[in-house]
């Protein structure tokens, strides 16, 4: 039994890109196997999703409950090391920074966007 967690390191070279040119771009690889079949994902949602979150049995936030974190810094990690992942609704995602501040992002939680054509459920299968 190996006591760490595996890691796996990728390169790519990209052709006909010129890095000092054009800016940093950054994606994600689905993979043909889910490596975690268990992830607590927490959904950040507004009122459009709210329902498809409640129908679906998913735990979700609105934006009156970030605004009730205040920024507070050990709150917010606090609820933030409890899941492995966020989503949020498209709407909301430029308004996170500024109801919560940057410790998302510093974690490396910061949420990835859901749109209100694909359901919550599908997201949530994609990330895993």
């Amino acid at each position: 039994k190996r006591n760490f967690t595996e890691t796996v390191e990728l390169q790519v070279n990209l052709k006909n890109y010129d890095a000092k040119r054009d800016k940093r771009f950054a994606g994600t690889v689905a993979l043909p196997h889910p490596t975690r079949t268990k992830l607590d994902i927490m959904c950040i949602v507004d009122e459009a999703h709210k329902s498809d979150a409640q129908a679906n049995d998913l735990p979700f936030i609105d934006v009156e409950g970030l605004k009730k974190f205040k920024k507070n810094k050990k709150v917010i990690k606090k609820w933030a090391k409890k899941y492995d992942g966020f989503i949020a609704s498209d709407s909301l995602i430029r308004q996170i920074p500024r109801l919560i501040g940057p410790q998302l992002n510093k974690m490396g939680k910061f949420p990835s966007p859901a749109s209100h054509d694909v359901p919550l459920a599908d997201k949530i299968d994609e990330l895993r």
